[in-house]
């Protein structure tokens, strides 16, 4: 059975009040006692235990007995005990509720030894009012892995994109807004260096715009969530960092937006493929299949690339895909892999699938890559 205690203190909170009583500081009493100054302040600061010769000294120079001050340090372990023995059980199931490790390593919640600190700051991190208490909040995944739950990395993913989320200033969001704001992104598809632009203008729009790093084994790409109703998120991980892969997953998200997919009913939803093709089957739901098609459309206009498709087909020469790029007045990386996921030949010119992570980190609120950002919980 567990010990109930009244207020527990150390015996160096009883000693330092008898110095203060009688006026002697720590160097007094060291000379008092014939020992050193480190024995007194270890003692009051409750690093080294009192040991029975310790005792005997103490109660010579205070006038009390020795009995007392052994009393003192029994009762002090045998509390530090209890509540080593409490804090067991707690860490652990804090450990089996939420990624502890991995938080911590990447300095989302400041560690601290004690464990009721530890807990608070979990609960703070995720919303909850208790260990024992299921986050929830409403969001649209957008994931590679069919199989992949909905496990603990991905929600800790999740609340941290929302938590950085909540400290970005926007004006009021509205629709008409992110519709010219997409049509300012359609200019920006011809040079990988013009992602920069993406964080102002979604914020200009009243869509938070944040990046952060996917945890490892995680295949996280998006996320739509909302603060509320009129306070959209659009979280990333650039987990693929390529051209095609950032504009399309970018572009997937914003529909999630547009179709304020999310905001009443938490919604996590599983695809496969990216592109044309991805996500277009019966068992994809419909928020999906229309968040799909309009990234696909975003890259590569779907009308036009199907009959460049029905053209070209079986032969893709480069000078035929730089020169319909350019004709549409986008990067040819955007064709290659609208092409590599309808072909699913996944080597041919990947030399136009270029990277754009770069481009974009230093003009965002990013969180991963040696970057962290500040935010207060």
């Amino acid at each position: 059975m567990k010990n109930t205690y009244a207020e527990i203190f150390p015996p160096g909170e009883f000693l330092r009040e008898e110095l203060e009583a009688r006026n002697w500081t720590q160097q007094d009493f060291a000379r008092i006692l014939g020992k050193s100054s480190r024995l007194v302040n270890e003692i009051l600061n409750a690093k080294r235990a009192i040991t029975p010769e310790t005792a005997t000294v103490l109660s010579s120079a205070l006038g009390t007995s020795a009995q007392f001050w052994m009393n003192l340090e029994s009762m002090w372990q045998l509390f530090q005990l209890d509540q080593l023995d409490d804090a067991v059980p707690r860490r652990a199931k804090l450990y089996e509720t939420f990624p502890v490790s991995d938080i911590l390593k990447r300095g989302w919640v400041e560690d601290s030894e004690s464990i009721e600190v530890l807990e608070t700051r979990f609960c703070e991190f995720f919303g909850v009012s208790s260990i024992t208490e299921t986050p929830r909040l409403t969001a649209c995944f957008r994931r590679t892995d069919e199989d992949e739950g909905v496990n603990g990395l991905l929600l800790s993913w999740l609340y941290r994109v929302r938590n950085i989320a909540k400290d970005i200033a926007a004006p009021k969001y509205s629709r008409k807004s992110l519709l010219q704001a997409v049509q300012k992104l359609e200019q920006l598809r011809n040079e990988p260096e013009q992602v920069r632009h993406v964080p102002r203008i979604l914020t200009e729009s009243g869509v938070r715009f944040v990046i952060v790093e996917k945890f490892l084994g995680t295949k996280i790409d998006g996320v739509c969530t909302w603060l509320d109703k009129s306070s959209p998120v659009i979280g990333m991980s650039i987990r693929f960092d390529r051209i095609d892969n950032f504009w399309f997953v970018l572009r997937h998200e914003i529909e999630h937006v547009l179709q304020k997919h999310g905001q009443d009913e938490q919604a996590i939803i599983d695809v496969g493929l990216e592109g044309e093709n991805a996500g277009t089957g019966e068992s994809v739901p419909e928020e999906e299949r229309i968040a799909n098609a309009a990234g696909a459309d975003f890259c590569t206009p779907t009308t036009e690339f199907k009959s460049f498709y029905a053209r070209k087909y079986p032969y893709f020469y480069e000078r035929d895909i730089t020169g319909f790029a350019a004709k549409l007045g986008i990067h040819p990386g955007l064709v290659v892999g609208q092409l590599h996921n309808k072909t699913e030949k996944y080597n041919f010119l990947r030399k136009y699938l270029v990277n754009v992570r770069k481009h974009i980190l230093p003009y965002a609120i990013v969180d991963g890559w040696g970057e962290e950002a500040l935010i207060e919980i």
